[in-house]
């Protein structure tokens, strides 16, 4: 038996020190993706910290419009809460396309955000991930591929990003609260994960030892148009091949605002910036859409047999962008 330690926080200073005073030790919130990897033994911890009953757990609107959610609030609590369902349905349509109904149940915004890849060569310890065990390779690249990454990989790694929720929050320029040893901050959620380059062991920009507190979905974006899809290979409970959630504001015929992120399409959501620079200003058409599009998926580098997911995304993007402007242009 290995000992595992165990310390329920009363409050977000305590968790961190507690964190912090315990080498190893990982948060407990929902456990939905720290428990499976526990029992595969790729995560090892040698104590948790559970947050779970911290005060975390509201969405709150602030006094500039925007909306705060707590880091503990469960996924479906969040789906369902009548503010995000009502300014930003692109969230509530994203988390509900996530899981199934029970882990949306239990798992948490934090959590989500925090979940590691699910390539199977990082769960399974007996095969080479640069991601689980540094400078043992990389066994997907010349291996089975066909869900992995075909935007920002690296030679060390080319998993992608599982969450649906955070393809969203980067659309709607969401930003993620922290709290740590050095005090509170607060990130964009563009910049939140990180692209894999020579250190793919690193998902995100989290400090040692910080805890996500909330995640702000601001006023800009509140009840502009916006849309999430998915495709899969099954209606329910699997990951995605490539998804897309958009924000468009559409004025006379013409853009005003796009926000577009892919996921499962890199080792973060892709922030589709090229795109939506050719698309402020022009005609909002389906020939429009797919120019830009296709200008932000030049950047594509598919492997030997995960090409289709650049179409594939091709066609979610402009079928998105579509539906999203035809009321302001009926």
């Amino acid at each position: 038996m290995k000992p595992l330690g165990y310390v329920r926080a009363g409050s977000v200073e305590e968790a961190v020190a507690e964190f912090t005073a315990r080498p190893g030790a990982r948060y407990l919130g929902g456990g939905t993706n720290l428990m499976d990897l526990m029992k595969l033994g790729v995560e090892r911890p040698t104590a948790l910290v559970d947050i779970s009953r911290l005060r975390l757990d509201t969405v709150e609107e602030t006094a500039d419009g925007a909306l705060r959610v707590g880091a503990t609030v469960r996924n479906s609590d969040l789906a369902a809460h009548p503010l995000v369902r009502d300014r930003y349905p692109v969230l509530s349509q994203a988390v509900l396309a996530g899981a199934s109904g029970q882990l949306r149940n239990i798992a948490t915004t934090g959590g989500n955000l925090l979940q590691r890849t699910r390539c199977s060569y990082f769960q399974d310890t007996g095969k080479p991930c640069n991601k689980r065990e540094p400078g043992s390779g990389c066994g997907a690249r010349e291996g089975v591929h066909r869900e992995h990454a075909v935007l920002g990989h690296s030679p060390e790694c080319i998993a992608t990003h599982p969450s649906d929720m955070a393809v969203a929050l980067a659309a709607v320029d969401a930003r993620v609260e922290l709290f740590g040893a050095d005090g509170a901050r607060t990130l964009p959620a563009t910049e939140f994960h990180r692209l894999p380059g020579a250190h793919p062991e690193r998902d995100t920009e989290i400090r040692p030892g910080e805890l996500i507190t909330g995640v702000v979905l601001p006023a800009d974006t509140a009840g502009v148009p916006s849309l999430y899809r998915k495709a899969r290979d099954r209606a329910s409970y699997a990951f995605a091949l490539a998804s897309v959630a958009a924000v468009l504001r559409v004025e006379d015929g013409i853009v005003r605002h796009a926000g577009i992120a892919f996921g499962a399409l890199a080792h973060r959501p892709w922030r589709a910036r090229r795109a939506e620079e050719a698309l402020l200003g022009a005609a909002a058409t389906e020939d429009a859409f797919g120019r830009a599009v296709d200008l932000e998926l030049e950047a594509a580098q598919p492997l030997r047999d995960n090409a289709h997911k650049v179409r594939l995304a091709r066609n979610l993007a402009v079928d998105v962008l579509t539906r999203l402007a035809a009321p302001a242009i009926a």
